[in-house]
C-alpha cells in the first residue's frame, strides 16, 4: 500500500503547507479500492481484522459522535469502542475532531457508519497517515523500502519473537497483494487518459501565437512561455517536474479575464498556482480540473477566447492539418510499404509483433512517458499505422479508443508471464492477479475463421444431437492453437454452450466439447474464463465416468486449466485431488503395470492424464498434502516401474514436484521411490532424466537420500550426463543433483572417479546462472578435501571462480565464496587467488546487501588470511576493510556475526591490524554480542576475544563493557568446542584482577574444574591457567589480609 500511494497517487506539490491528495479521477479510483478492501476485511479475515496494530491510524474525522450507535460508549464529544485490547484500551477512540483506530475491525465498521462521507474519511486517513503499513506492522515492514517482497515479509516475521507473527504475516500478505492491485488498477486507469505530447503543445501554443495579439478580432491578447530554455525532448518543464509527466508552463492573458498561468502536462492542460511575489517561482499545485488540450481549456476559462476561436475555427484548422500533413508524410509512405509487403494474413502476423512488443515492455518498470498522442482526429489512424509507430519509437504509446486491443494484448502475453511466477508459490492465501478480459474490437479486421466460428457457435447453440456432434467436429478441424480461433469462441459466447454440454448424458457431445477446451485451454484467458464459468466442477464430476476416453480428456483439460492457483484451488475443494489420485490406479483391474503388456492401452492413458493433472496441481502446498492424504504416493511408485515414458515424465515430474516437503521426501524412501529414479536417469527420454535430476536434487538434502542415490549406481549416470550440455535444463537439474549428492564424502569419492570434477570445471564459463550456480556449489563441495582441490587448481578452474565473484545473483554468490573459500585452504591456490585479486574482491563482497553473502564471503576470508604469504600487510591494504568488518558486528542475523567473529580471530592474529580494529571498537561491539544462545556464535565471539585480549587495555575492557559473566555461562553448552574457545577467552580474561573476581563470582572455577580433565589437551590447559591465575589472586589478596 506504501509503494501505491508514493508512486500512484496524486500528491500535491511540495513547499506550500501539508502535501494532500489532488482531486483526481485517479486518487478517486485508487481510495475506492482501498475502501473496499476496508469494508469487506472483517466479513473476509475474521481473525486478522482482531489483531491490534502497533500504532494507532489518526486524523481528523468530520463524523459526529451521535452517528456511532451499538458496540460504543458516546458522549457529546467523545466516542469509545465497547471492543478493547489486552491493556483494555478501547480499539477506536473519538475525541472530537480526531480520532484513533487500532484494528481492521473498527475500520471496516467505521466505513459502514461514515455511509455517504467514507470517501472523505479514507482521504483524510490517507493524508494523515503516509505510511499506514508501518503504523500497523511496525518500522520493519515499511513498504517504502525497496525489499518489500512477500519472502522478505515472510522471512522478517518469521525471525518475529511476537506471538501474533502469523496473523502479522498474513497481513503482511494481503497489504502486498492490496499494494500490487492498486499499482495495477492504476496502470489500466492511467493507460485510459489521454496524453499529450510536447510537439503538439508546441504546435498549440505557436497557432494560437499566430492568432493573438492586440485587437478585438484577435483570440488571445498574448500567449507566452514562462522559460525560454528547450530541453532536446521538448520540454520546457524543469527535469524535477517532468517526472510528473509536466511539458511546459505557459502565461497566457486572454482579452476578458486575468493573467492565466497554465501547466501543460501529459496528462493535459490545467491551472497551476501561478507565479510567486516575492522569488516568481511557479507554483506547482493543479488548481482546476484537468483538460484535454490548450483550447478547450481556454474555451472553457474565456467566453471571449471561444467567440473569436468559433470565427477562427476554418483557418485554425488549415494552418493544423497543413503541419500535420508535413508531418504523417514520411509515416503513410512507411505504412503503405509495409501494408504492400504483408500477405492476406498480415494481421495475425502484426498481432505477433503487437505482442512479442508487448513483452519486452513489460518485462521493464512501466514509466510514464514523454511521447503523448495528438489530441486532435485521430479516428482516421489505423491499427497498422499505430504499430510502425510503436515499432520505431520503443515507447508506449496512449491514444483514444483503438488503444483497447492492442493493450489488451499486451496485458494478455504479460499475464501468461505473471501466471507461471504465482504458479510456483505454495501459498494458497492470496488471490490471483487476474488480468483485464480482452475481447475483440467490432472496427477491426477479423479473419474469415471468425465468423466461421461464430455460425458453428449458433448451430451448437439451436441445433439438435446430430447437428451439435457435427458442429463439434467442425469446429474441432480448425487451428485450435491459433489465437484467433481461441478468442473467437470465447468471443461469440461458445465457452459457456461448451461446458453446458459437459452437463448433457450424451457422450459423444461431451467427448466433442472436451476435446476442443483441451486444444483452446493452453490461453491463459481462456482458463480463467472457464473457472469463472464453473467450468471445473463439471470437469471434476466427469472423473468418476465410467467411459474412460472422457475421464482422460477431463483430466487433460484439468491439467491445462490448473496452472494457476484459483483454478488449483478450485479442483481441491471440489474434491478432484482424490478422483485424480484414482485414475492413477489404472492396475486394479487389469494387472500389474509393470507387466505391460497385461495393462489396457487406455489404462495406461487414464493413468497418464490423471499424472498429468496432478503435475499441474502439485504446485500448491495445500494440494501436495491432498494428493499425500489421497494415498497418491504409492500408486506414483508403482507407477514408476512402467516402462511407458509418456507416463514416467508426469509422474516424475509430481513427485519432483512434491519433493520440496519434507514429508513427501520421508514418504519416497519409504516407498523406495529413489531405486526407479535412479534407473530412469538411463533413458534416452532427455526431459525424463531432467525431471529424475530435478527429483533426486529436492531429495537429497537428506544423507540417506544420497546414500541410496550411491548404493543404486545414480551417481555414474549422473556423471555422465555432464558431457551433454546442449539442453540447458536438463544441464540445470543434472549438475543440482550432483551438488546436493556431494555434501557426502563418499560420493565425492565416486564423483572424483568418474572424472567428474574435472567435467564440472569446464562448465565454469559459457553456461547460465542456473547451471553455474549449481556447478559452483558442487565444486565447493568436492573441494572440502585435499586430492580435489589439487584438480580444480590443474585444471585451471581457480580463475573462473574468481570471475564469479564480480556477479550479482545472490545464490551464485554463496556458492561460489564457499568453493574460493575452500580452495584457500591450500597454500599454492591461496597464491593464484591472492595474485588475481580474489581477496579484495571477497572483501568487498561484506558490503553486499544480503546476509548470506556477507556471511559466505567472511567465512571465505579466514582461510585466505590464515594462507596469504604476508596476511597482515595483505588485509591493511585494503582501504576501509578493517572498519567494513567491524561494523559488521552490528549486523542482526546470527550466521553474519558467526563468520565475522571467525574473520577478526584471524585478522587479530597481527598485532598492527588488532591495533587497527581496537580504534574501530571491536572491544564494546564484542561484548555487546555476549548476551547469546548460539552456540556457534559462541563459540566465534569467544575465540574473537581471546584473540583481541593480546592488546593494550582490551582485557579491561572487556570487563569494564560486562562481557566476561555471559562468557563463563558458556561454560554450560553442550559443545566441546565452545568449552574450548570458552575457556581459552577466560585464561586470556583473568590475567586482570576484576575479571577474576567476576569469574569467581558466577561460578567459573566449580565449571573449570571439571574440564580439567577433559581429553582435550588445549581445553585442559586455558582451564588450568585460568583456574591458576584466579587462586594467584586469591592467595595474594589473603597474603595481603595477614601482612
Amino acid at each position: 500500500m506504501g509503494v501505491a500511494l508514493t508512486r500512484s497517487a496524486q500528491w500535491t506539490a511540495a513547499g506550500y503547507g501539508t502535501r494532500t491528495l489532488e482531486i483526481t479521477p485517479l486518487n478517486e479510483a485508487i481510495l475506492k479500492e482501498i475502501i473496499m478492501f476496508v469494508e469487506s476485511f472483517i466479513y473476509k479475515h475474521p481473525q486478522e481484522a482482531k489483531y491490534v496494530f502497533v500504532e494507532p491510524l489518526e486524523w481528523k474525522t468530520n463524523l459526529d459522535p451521535s452517528a456511532f450507535e451499538s458496540g460504543y460508549i458516546v458522549s457529546a464529544t467523545t466516542v469509545k469502542s465497547k471492543e478493547v485490547d489486552k491493556d483494555g484500551q478501547p480499539l477506536l477512540s473519538v475525541s472530537v475532531p480526531h480520532i484513533k483506530v487500532r484494528s481492521f475491525g473498527q475500520l471496516s465498521r467505521l466505513l459502514l457508519i461514515a455511509k455517504d462521507t467514507k470517501l472523505k474519511e479514507a482521504q483524510a486517513c490517507i493524508e494523515a497517515n503516509r505510511d499506514p503499513v508501518t503504523k500497523i506492522l511496525g518500522l520493519d515492514y515499511n513498504t517504502k523500502k525497496e525489499d518489500t517482497s512477500i519472502v522478505n515479509i515472510l522471512d522478517k516475521i518469521t525471525k518475529d519473537e511476537d506471538p501474533d507473527s502469523e496473523i502479522k504475516m498474513k497481513l503482511g500478505i494481503l497489504l502486498k497483494q492490496l499494494d500490487l492491485h492498486l499499482l495495477n488498477h492504476s496502470l489500466k486507469h492511467i493507460s485510459l487518459e489521454i496524453c499529450l505530447k510536447p510537439t503538439i503543445v508546441k504546435n498549440d501554443i505557436e497557432l494560437l501565437k499566430h492568432f493573438s495579439g492586440k485587437g478585438e478580432q484577435t483570440v488571445l491578447e498574448s500567449i507566452d512561455y514562462t522559460s525560454d530554455y528547450e530541453f532536446s525532448n521538448g520540454c520546457r518543464a524543469p527535469p524535477w517536474r517532468q517526472i510528473h509527466g509536466e511539458i511546459c508552463y505557459v502565461l497566457v492573458k486572454p482579452h476578458d479575464v486575468e493573467t492565466l498561468c497554465i501547466t501543460c502536462s501529459a496528462e493535459g492542460v490545467f491551472l497551476n498556482g501561478g507565479k510567486t511575489d516575492d522569488e516568481g517561482e511557479i507554483n506547482y499545485e493543479r488548481k482546476s480540473e484537468i483538460y484535454k488540450d490548450l483550447v478547450t481549456f481556454l474555451k472553457e476559462k474565456s467566453a471571449k477566447f471561444s467567440e473569436n476561436m468559433s470565427k477562427q475555427d476554418v483557418r485554425f484548422s488549415g494552418e493544423w492539418k497543413k503541419k500535420e500533413t508535413l508531418k504523417e508524410a514520411p509515416k503513410k509512405e512507411e505504412a503503405a510499404a509495409l501494408q504492400k509487403a504483408l500477405p492476406a494474413s498480415g494481421k495475425s502476423v502484426l498481432e505477433k509483433n503487437q505482442i512479442n512488443f508487448g513483452k519486452s515492455q513489460m518485462t521493464k518498470r512501466l514509466e510514464p512517458s514523454l511521447n503523448w498522442k495528438a489530441t486532435v482526429d485521430f479516428k482516421n489512424r489505423n491499427l497498422l499505422k499505430d504499430t510502425q509507430e510503436e515499432k520505431h519509437g520503443g515507447r508506449l504509446e496512449r491514444s483514444g479508443p483503438p488503444v483497447s486491443h492492442r493493450r489488451a494484448q499486451l496485458v494478455r502475453k504479460s499475464a501468461e508471464k505473471i501466471e507461471k511466477i504465482i504458479s510456483g508459490s505454495s501459498s494458497e492465501s492470496e488471490e490471483d492477479e487476474e488480468p483485464p478480459d480482452h475481447r475483440q474490437e467490432a472496427n477491426v479486421d477479423l479473419p474469415s475463421e471468425y465468423w466461421q466460428i461464430q455460425k458453428l457457435v449458433k448451430y451448437l447453440k439451436g441445433g439438435n444431437q446430430i447437428a451439435t456432434v457435427i458442429a463439434l467436429c467442425s469446429m474441432k478441424d480448425f487451428n485450435l492453437a491459433q489465437e484467433t480461433c481461441q478468442l473467437a469462441i470465447r468471443d461469440v459466447g461458445g465457452l459457456e454452450v461448451l461446458i453446458n454440454l459437459l452437463d448433457t448424458d450424451e457422450v459423444k457431445c461431451k467427448i466433442g466439447s472436451l476435446k476442443i477446451l483441451k486444444e483452446i485451454s493452453h490461453n491463459p484467458q481462456i482458463r480463467r474464463n472457464i473457472v469463472d464459468l464453473g467450468g471445473l466442477p463439471i470437469m471434476v464430476n466427469i472423473l468418476d465416468s465410467p467411459h474412460k476416453s472422457l475421464k482422460c480428456l477431463a483430466a487433460e483439460t484439468i491439467a491445462n486449466v490448473a496452472k494457476f492457483r484459483r483454478a488449483r484451488r478450485a479442483v481441491r475443494r471440489h474434491g478432484g485431488i482424490a478422483k485424480l489420485v484414482t485414475l492413477l490406479d489404472c492396475a486394479q483391474n487389469s494387472g500389474e503395470l509393470a507387466q505391460s503388456s497385461l495393462c489396457d492401452a487406455r489404462d495406461v492413458e487414464v493413468a497418464r492424464c490423471g499424472a498429468l493433472a496432478l503435475w499441474s496441481c502439485s504446485k500448491s502446498y495445500m494440494n501436495k498434502e491432498a494428493i499425500r492424504k489421497a494415498g497418491g504416493i504409492p500408486l506414483l511408485a508403482g507407477l514408476l516401474k512402467t516402462s511407458h515414458e509418456n507416463v514416467l515424465i508426469p509422474v516424475v515430474g509430481t513427485l519432483q514436484e512434491c519433493a520440496s516437503e519434507e514429508s513427501y521426501r520421508a514418504a519416497i524412501k519409504a516407498e523406495r521411490i529413489i531405486e526407479n529414479l535412479v534407473k530412469n536417469l538411463n533413458s534416452e527420454n532427455e526431459q525424463l532424466q531432467e525431471h529424475c535430476a530435478m527429483a533426486i536434487y529436492q531429495c537429497a538434502e537428506d544423507k540417506e537420500t544420497r546414500d541410496l542415490v550411491r548404493l543404486h549406481g545414480g551417481l555414474k549416470p549422473l556423471a555422465s550426463l555432464l558431457n551433454n550440455t546442449d539442453n540447458k535444463e536438463r544441464l540445470a537439474a543434472v549438475t543440482g543433483a550432483i551438488w546436493k549428492c556431494s555434501i557426502s564424502k563418499e560420493n565425492v569419492t565416486k564423483f572424483r572417479e568418474y572424472k567428474a570434477i574435472e567435467t564440472l570445471v569446464g562448465l565454469l564459463t559459457d553456461q547460465p546462472e542456473e547451471v553455474l550456480v549449481n556447478v559452483v556449489g558442487a565444486l565447493g563441495e568436492c573441494c572440502q578435501e585435499y586430492e580435489n582441490r589439487v584438480i580444480v587448481q590443474k585444471c585451471g578452474g581457480i580463475q573462473p571462480l574468481v570471475n564469479l565473484l564480480v556477479g550479482i545473483n545472490q545464490a551464485l554468490l554463496v556458492n561460489v565464496t564457499k568453493a574460493v573459500g575452500a580452495c584457500a585452504v591450500d597454500p599454492e591456490s591461496m597464491m593464484i587467488i591472492d595474485r588475481l585479486d580474489g581477496v579484495r574482491l571477497l572483501w568487498s563482497l561484506l558490503k553486499n546487501p544480503h546476509p548470506h553473502v556477507k556471511a559466505s564471503a567472511a567465512w571465505a576470508l579466514c582461510p585466505c588470511i590464515q594462507n596469504a604469504k604476508d596476511a597482515g600487510e595483505m588485509v591493511r591494504s585494503f582501504v576501509g576493510g578493517l572498519e567494513l568488518v567491524v561494523n559488521l558486528l552490528k549486523s542482526d542475523n546470527k550466521e553474519v556475526l558467526a563468520s565475522v567473529c571467525a574473520a577478526i580471530t584471524n585478522i587479530a592474529k597481527d598485532q598492527e591490524n588488532l591495533a587497527v580494529i581496537t580504534d574501530h571498537g571491536v572491544v564494546p561491539l564484542l561484548s555487546k554480542l555476549a548476551n547469546t544462545n548460539n552456540d556457534k556464535l559462541r563459540r566465534h565471539l569467544a575465540e574473537a576475544i581471546s584473540r583481541c585480549c593480546m592488546w593494550g587495555r582490551n582485557r579491561v575492557a572487556f570487563g569494564e563493557y560486562k562481557a566476561v559473566a555471559p562468557l563463563v555461562r558458556y561454560l554450560k553448552s553442550n559443545d566441546t568446542n565452545v568449552h574450548r574457545a570458552t575457556a581459552q577467552a577466560l585464561y586470556q580474561l583473568s590475567e586482570d584482577v576484576d575479571n577474576c573476581i567476576t569469574m569467581h563470582e558466577n561460578g567459573a572455577v566449580k565449571l573449570l574444574l571439571d574440564m580439567v580433565g577433559s581429553p582435550d589437551e588445549e581445553l585442559q590447559e586455558a582451564a588450568a591457567g585460568c583456574i591458576s591465575n584466579i587462586r594467584r589472586l586469591a592467595l595474594a589478596i589473603e597474603k595481603a589480609r595477614y601482612t
